[in-house]
């Protein structure tokens, strides 16, 4: 069967200026377009959601310098597969240069990115790492001292519709708007829902559109739309106090090779931010589960996985905590940084003890520590 070369392949962009959105970091005088402009070479993550640009913007650095480009995917790739693309010294012309991409380089263990670090730290290699997860947690010190991170944002509603307008596909406005919606900002998801609706429709209309996201075509895709629809669901039925429905998706998620930290950091949030004050003992299971996790891997951490979905979905919940903190941080957007009361304040000096610093604290006081203009405010309820 002869291959097809992906549509998303086909209209990728290949220069900086075809390339629509993360104007943050490609427009004029931002890092990306600074960097290829004054050719500097350096090592980078791009951290960002599905369908944002990373792939292409690291062929787009690597296409500039007219570098030896490999690809490798984290999920499937091991160091043998590190060591075929790793120059041999004396091998490669003066002034050309490897560049290595690893998507979802989050997927490596501790071992595969040690086995990278001194082959970044000589430079025998120029590193671009894709992740979606934050690559605080993820990537170890000392490989992340030696890189520097790009956050990506989802593409906006206008960017997308440029985006689509580059598959030069006939699309009626009602079929493109609903398209825009569905995608999110993930561009791959749009083009690939698009490029399926006219292989088994012919022309596209928003039925086609819509039933080619059924289709069997459009397989799980763990960076795409049905990983974030099955998280949800799971998150939404612990919420709900179904733990039913949580093992169900929890058990979809397992299948398709869901990576279990993934599901395990979700576990972590969700306890402080669902069940909160109710069970303050639920934050200790999730962060048991992520450590087993993150110790036994799978196929065993699944039972460690169902142990803490089971038993987040039948806590009782308290969203109070969370709640509270996110009208905190508004009023710190909202009023800047008021003036502390003088009595909570720390006086190590005989000065500020002068001035009226801590004066008047008294060890249970019952008369609020609030700044004077939000003395009144009450944010956990």
């Amino acid at each position: 069967m002869k291959y097809m070369e992906p549509l998303a392949s086909k209209i990728r962009p290949s220069t900086l200026d075809e390339f629509v959105g993360q104007e943050h970091l490609t427009g004029e005088d931002k890092p990306l377009r600074v960097a290829i402009e004054k050719k500097e070479l350096f090592s980078f993550l791009l951290w960002g959601p599905p369908g944002s640009g990373k792939t292409t913007l690291a062929r787009i650095y690597a296409n500039a310098f007219d570098a030896e480009f490999h690809e490798l995917s984290a999920v499937d790739a091991g160091k043998d597969d590190i060591k075929k693309v790793l120059p041999k010294r004396g091998a490669l012309p003066i002034g050309k240069h490897v560049v290595l991409f690893v998507d979802e380089i989050h997927r490596f263990n501790k071992a595969q990115q040690d086995f990278l670090l001194p082959f970044v730290e000589r430079g025998d290699i120029t590193l671009i790492g894709a992740t979606t997860e934050n690559p605080s947690f993820e990537v170890i010190a000392p490989l992340l001292s030696r890189c520097r991170v790009f956050v990506l944002n989802e593409h906006t509603e206008k960017e997308m519709e440029k985006i689509i307008a580059r598959t030069n596909i006939k699309i009626p406005k009602d079929a493109r708007d609903w398209l825009v919606q569905m995608a999110g900002g993930d561009a791959r998801q749009a083009i690939t829902t698009l490029e399926t609706a006219e292989k088994l429709y012919g022309k596209i209309t928003l039925e086609n559109l819509k039933e080619a996201v059924q289709s069997k075509h459009l397989r799980y895709d763990k960076k795409g739309e049905e990983h974030y629809n099955t998280i949800s669901a799971f998150i939404k039925s612990m919420r709900a106090s179904q733990p039913d429905a949580a093992l169900y998706y929890l058990a979809r998620m397992v299948d398709a090779g869901e990576d279990p930290k993934f599901i395990a950091r979700r576990m972590v949030i969700f306890a402080s931010e669902d069940i909160g004050l109710a069970q303050p003992t639920a934050l200790v299971v999730a962060n048991a589960v992520f450590e087993a996790v993150n110790k036994i891997g799978y196929p065993e951490a699944t039972i460690n996985l169902a142990h803490g979905a089971a038993y987040l979905a039948t806590c009782k919940k308290d969203r109070r905590a969370y709640e509270a903190i996110f009208e905190a941080l508004d009023d710190v957007k909202k009023f800047g940084n008021l003036p502390i009361p003088l009595r909570v304040r720390n006086a190590p000096t005989k000065l500020m003890k002068e001035l009226g610093y801590h004066k008047g604290y008294k060890l249970y006081d019952k008369e609020s520590y609030l700044p004077d203009k939000l003395k009144k405010k009450k944010y956990l309820k």
